[in-house]
């Protein structure tokens, strides 16, 4: 497989480094494997023979010209976190070239994939219109509002769907170079993952903090503030709604436009976030836990918790 790696001005260096890491060493460790896959033919192409990262650093690329038949272009995230500014920046004819090389790609039917603020690039370049991706789980609200059009599911790492693959939040990078080994050899994405020491990590769920999510939108801030105040309590969305002044529908859809999800369904998330933080931080059995974020069963919570975290919260404390 031909894989052109794309350097250009402003890219996230540990995105580009993580993508060109996991390639070289799925190349090097092939030859471990009883039937080894055929090698990947790695390029690191860029609109100039010399490209300044995010941070600064100089990358010596080859022509862009040298992706024209590549079998898949791998797009690093941009080096920028602010919302406002990126999408002004993905949006502006900075980045036409790479809107441009993206659309290019795709037409030809050849795959792209990128990770955390660069799949905003793939969506602006139009090849993410009408399947599902996902992105970093802190930008989601802002990617849901700019392309209502995308399917976007912030809960998963890596998403592929038909010919292009998106990954999560910044060192998604690592899961999605491993998802591109994977794609040709399932031993050897193991046997790199071993060798590197990453955990297969499917979700961004664990890592997810719901009030950062909130603050996308006001009405969705209050929501969150109120429910917090009652965590202990059964919660009725219709109280809350009125409590904040709109309807119970308004309140459903403004959540579900902002977040992706139904009421109901983040008050869950609120409640494992707490439920989470007190099984690292104290002595208190998973029943007392239940009980003090609104569950009267420790089993219900201990399916959330093994559902929002993959276990790993759940497994901390069994008694």
């Amino acid at each position: 497989m031909d894989i052109a790696v794309l350097a250009y001005d402003g890219c996230f260096d540990s995105g580009l480094a993580a993508i060109l890491d996991v390639l070289e060493g799925a190349n090097a460790m092939r030859e471990e494997l009883p039937q080894p896959p055929p090698a990947w033919r790695v390029t690191t192409v860029g609109f100039r023979r010399r490209v300044r990262t995010g941070a600064g650093l100089v990358v010596t690329t080859a022509p862009v010209a040298e992706a024209a038949e590549a079998d898949l272009l791998l797009v690093p995230a941009l080096a920028e976190r602010r919302p406002e500014a990126l999408l002004a920046h993905v949006s502006g004819e900075g980045s036409a070239p790479v809107r441009a090389l993206v659309a290019r790609t795709r037409e030809r039917g050849a795959r792209v994939a990128s990770a955390c603020t660069g799949t905003f690039l793939l969506a602006e370049s139009g090849v993410l219109e009408g399947r599902r991706a996902t992105t970093s789980w802190w930008l989601a609200p802002v990617f849901r509002k700019r392309y209502p059009g995308v399917t976007v599911d912030e809960t998963r790492m890596v998403s592929a769907s038909d010919g292009v693959i998106t990954a999560g939040a910044a060192f998604g990078h690592v899961d999605l170079a491993l998802a591109v080994v994977r794609m040709t050899s399932p031993a050897l994405a193991d046997l790199v993952a071993r060798y590197l020491v990453v955990d297969e990590r499917p979700s961004q769920s664990a890592y997810t903090i719901p009030s950062a999510l909130a603050q996308s939108d006001p009405v969705v801030a209050g929501f969150e503030r109120w429910v917090r105040q009652r965590l202990e309590e059964p919660v009725s969305v219709a109280d809350a709604a009125r409590s904040l002044g709109v309807s119970e529908r308004t309140l459903q859809r403004t959540v579900r436009r902002a977040l992706g999800t139904s009421p109901v369904r983040f008050v869950q998330d609120l409640r494992v976030e707490r439920a989470s933080h007190l099984l690292r931080t104290t002595d208190l059995s998973l029943e007392a836990i239940a009980r003090k974020v609104g569950y009267e069963h420790a089993n219900t919570l201990r399916v959330l918790l093994r559902e929002r975290t993959g276990g790993t919260a759940g497994a901390l404390r069994a008694r």
